[in-house]
């Protein structure tokens, strides 16, 4: 397990340097000039100088790519270009709100979803089975947009069960997080079911199914003692591959809640031109990523016995 975890890790530095030269190249010779982005047309070629040097975009681009890689192992990446404030403790800041947005309905559906799917797999091809194919189907078909605008208009405006926009820190804010939750969970439902369902029936089809049930196991204990436990690898792989994506937070949930999370912190920063926001976020996402698919590999030799990490 030691040498896989040291042989991964060594994988993880030429990805992160191809993606830090990648995005580099795209914010620093691609991109616009954040200078003449934060100054204006009308700035004077003093004024540009000046805000360049400050901003060390004077200098030449091995330089400025180097620098960038100390700010990614450091994980230091500088200050705001336009509020001025540590990217670090906006990033901090941003993440714990995005989190307590995302994480509790996506756990919380994972459990739900799965032990449903698991349900319908049992009932399988009887009207139960067939109307939640056609029902789930059909929810899948609706826009995310769509479920904000209902939910919003039914339970907020006119049922007046959530506020309908705002946030707050601490327990205070769990009111205004309540409705996204639930939106966020009907959002995510046809297509979770769906899938979880699939992957049941084909562990069904398997012959150890088989062989369990001519040794007179129950239908349920087949189902909760070997399907789920043998279905947990795609189940892993779908779950743990999903939360880097939680630390992003949901772009439009953010901005029709009014809550300031990383996803509402990176429209403004494309909004307003910041770069050192959008250089560092699409890094950390992508460090995020390559974590924990690391993370779900090293989970799969846990759950699975008859994997081997190699």
């Amino acid at each position: 397990m030691l040498s896989y975890l040291v042989r991964r890790l060594l994988q993880m530095i030429p990805i992160v340097f191809g993606v830090a030269l990648l995005v580099f190249i795209l914010f620093n010779t691609v991109g616009e000039d954040p200078v003449r982005v934060a100054l204006g047309t009308h700035a004077t070629p003093a004024s540009i100088a000046e805000l360049r040097a400050k901003w060390g975009l004077d200098q030449p681009y091995h330089i400025q790519f180097f620098n960038f890689l100390v700010q990614i192992v450091t994980f230091d990446y500088g200050e705001s270009y336009i509020t001025g404030a540590p990217l670090s403790e906006m990033f901090l800041d941003g993440v714990l709100v995005s989190l307590s947005l995302t994480a509790p309905p996506y756990f919380t559906a994972v459990i739900l979803y799965v032990s449903l799917a698991l349900l319908i797999a049992y009932y399988r091809g009887n009207w139960f089975d067939r109307i939640s194919r056609v029902t789930f189907v059909a929810m899948m078909s609706i826009t995310y947009l769509v479920y904000i605008i209902f939910f919003q208009w039914l339970l907020a405006a006119q049922l007046d069960l959530f506020p309908i926009r705002g946030f707050a820190r601490g327990l205070d804010g769990v009111e205004y997080l309540m409705l996204p939750w639930v939106i966020i969970l009907f959002e995510s439902i046809g297509h979770d079911i769906r899938m979880y369902r699939t992957i049941f029936l084909d562990e069904i089809k398997a012959d150890y199914v088989r062989t369990a049930r001519a040794k007179g196991a129950t239908e349920m204990s087949v189902l909760f003692r070997h399907v789920l436990k043998n279905a947990m690898i795609p189940i892993l792989t779908y779950t743990v591959i999903g939360i880097p994506y939680l630390i992003l937070g949901a772009f439009l949930m953010e901005r029709f809640f009014s809550i300031p999370g990383v996803g509402d912190l990176m429209i403004n920063a494309i909004n307003t031109g910041d770069f050192p926001v959008m250089k560092g976020l699409t890094v950390t996402i992508a460090i995020g990523y390559s974590v924990f698919n690391l993370l779900t590999d090293i989970l799969y030799a846990y759950v699975d016995p008859r994997v081997k990490l190699g």
